[in-house]
Protein backbone atom coordinates (compact mmCIF):
# COMPACT_ATOMS: atom_id res chain seq x y z
CA UNK A 1 0.00 0.00 0.00
CA UNK A 2 0.89 3.74 -0.76
CA UNK A 3 1.16 6.15 1.90
CA UNK A 4 -2.39 7.38 2.91
CA UNK A 5 -3.93 4.80 1.12
CA UNK A 6 -5.93 3.45 4.02
CA UNK A 7 -7.75 6.88 4.48
CA UNK A 8 -8.54 7.29 0.85
CA UNK A 9 -10.21 3.75 0.98
CA UNK A 10 -12.24 4.52 3.95
CA UNK A 11 -12.83 8.53 3.13
CA UNK A 12 -12.67 8.30 -0.78
CA UNK A 13 -15.36 10.42 -2.14
CA UNK A 14 -15.24 12.66 1.19
CA UNK A 15 -12.37 14.60 0.52
CA UNK A 16 -13.68 18.31 1.35
CA UNK A 17 -16.51 16.82 3.31
CA UNK A 18 -17.11 19.44 6.53
CA UNK A 19 -19.89 16.82 8.56
CA UNK A 20 -21.53 16.92 11.56
CA UNK A 21 -19.88 14.48 14.29
CA UNK A 22 -20.44 12.59 17.32
CA UNK A 23 -18.15 12.87 20.22
CA UNK A 24 -18.64 10.87 23.46
CA UNK A 25 -15.79 12.00 25.50
CA UNK A 26 -13.07 14.54 25.45
CA UNK A 27 -9.42 12.15 25.43
CA UNK A 28 -8.05 11.04 22.55
CA UNK A 29 -6.89 13.99 21.37
CA UNK A 30 -3.55 14.13 19.04
CA UNK A 31 -0.58 15.22 21.37
CA UNK A 32 2.88 15.38 19.65
CA UNK A 33 6.22 14.60 20.91
CA UNK A 34 7.64 18.13 19.82
CA UNK A 35 6.97 20.58 16.99
CA UNK A 36 9.11 18.64 14.87
CA UNK A 37 7.52 15.94 14.84
CA UNK A 38 3.84 17.66 14.31
CA UNK A 39 5.62 19.79 11.49
CA UNK A 40 6.57 16.15 9.85
CA UNK A 41 2.55 15.46 10.11
CA UNK A 42 1.46 18.14 8.66
CA UNK A 43 4.16 17.70 5.22
CA UNK A 44 3.18 14.37 5.41
CA UNK A 45 -0.43 12.24 3.54
CA UNK A 46 -0.74 11.09 7.00
CA UNK A 47 -3.43 14.28 8.70
CA UNK A 48 -6.67 12.63 7.25
CA UNK A 49 -9.35 14.50 9.80
CA UNK A 50 -9.48 17.22 11.33
CA UNK A 51 -12.10 19.30 12.98
CA UNK A 52 -13.67 22.17 11.73
CA UNK A 53 -15.48 25.40 12.71
CA UNK A 54 -18.87 26.66 11.35
CA UNK A 55 -17.12 28.33 8.21
CA UNK A 56 -14.60 25.61 7.70
CA UNK A 57 -11.42 26.80 9.25
CA UNK A 58 -9.70 24.65 11.49
CA UNK A 59 -10.84 24.49 15.18
CA UNK A 60 -8.47 25.37 18.04
CA UNK A 61 -10.73 25.47 20.47
CA UNK A 62 -14.30 24.42 22.21
CA UNK A 63 -16.72 23.80 20.84
CA UNK A 64 -15.63 22.80 17.72
CA UNK A 65 -12.85 20.80 18.83
CA UNK A 66 -14.38 19.24 21.72
CA UNK A 67 -10.65 17.83 22.48
CA UNK A 68 -8.33 20.64 21.91
CA UNK A 69 -6.50 18.89 19.53
CA UNK A 70 -3.57 20.49 18.10
CA UNK A 71 -4.54 22.03 14.83
CA UNK A 72 -7.69 20.29 15.33
CA UNK A 73 -6.03 16.96 14.44
CA UNK A 74 -8.43 14.56 14.40
CA UNK A 75 -8.00 11.62 12.41
CA UNK A 76 -4.65 9.83 11.27
CA UNK A 77 -2.93 7.43 9.17
CA UNK A 78 0.37 5.54 9.71
CA UNK A 79 3.02 5.82 7.26
CA UNK A 80 2.63 2.82 5.07
CA UNK A 81 -1.78 3.94 4.83
CA UNK A 82 -2.38 0.09 6.49
CA UNK A 83 -4.04 2.23 9.46
CA UNK A 84 -6.73 4.79 10.38
CA UNK A 85 -7.64 6.03 13.74
CA UNK A 86 -10.70 8.98 14.32
CA UNK A 87 -11.16 10.35 17.34
CA UNK A 88 -15.14 11.59 16.27
CA UNK A 89 -17.54 8.59 16.18
CA UNK A 90 -19.13 8.59 12.56
CA UNK A 91 -20.94 5.09 13.98
CA UNK A 92 -22.87 7.37 15.93
CA UNK A 93 -24.30 9.63 13.03
CA UNK A 94 -23.98 7.25 9.83
CA UNK A 95 -28.42 7.70 9.80
CA UNK A 96 -29.86 11.14 9.33
CA UNK A 97 -32.70 10.67 12.38
CA UNK A 98 -29.57 10.01 14.25
CA UNK A 99 -28.99 13.97 13.93
CA UNK A 100 -30.78 16.45 16.14
CA UNK A 101 -30.78 18.97 12.51
CA UNK A 102 -30.40 17.95 9.06
CA UNK A 103 -30.44 19.23 5.54
CA UNK A 104 -34.25 18.04 4.10
CA UNK A 105 -32.04 16.56 1.12
CA UNK A 106 -30.10 13.89 3.50
CA UNK A 107 -32.68 10.87 2.93
CA UNK A 108 -32.66 8.33 5.10
CA UNK A 109 -28.40 7.84 5.21
CA UNK A 110 -26.37 10.91 6.69
CA UNK A 111 -23.03 11.66 4.74
CA UNK A 112 -20.92 9.52 7.39
CA UNK A 113 -22.71 6.08 5.89
CA UNK A 114 -20.20 6.80 2.64
CA UNK A 115 -16.95 6.06 4.88
CA UNK A 116 -19.11 2.15 5.75
CA UNK A 117 -19.69 1.63 2.32
CA UNK A 118 -16.44 2.27 1.19
CA UNK A 119 -15.03 -0.19 3.99
CA UNK A 120 -17.88 -3.22 2.74
CA UNK A 121 -16.38 -2.13 -1.19
CA UNK A 122 -12.63 -2.83 0.31
CA UNK A 123 -13.66 -5.92 1.85
CA UNK A 124 -15.84 -6.90 -0.73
Amino acid sequence: MEPGEAAELLLAGMEGSRLPIAVAHGEGRAEFRDTGHLRAMQGSDQIALRYVDNVGEVADTYPANPNGSTDGICGLSNEDGRVTIMMPHPERVFRTVQHSWHPDGWGEDAPWMRMFRNARVAVG
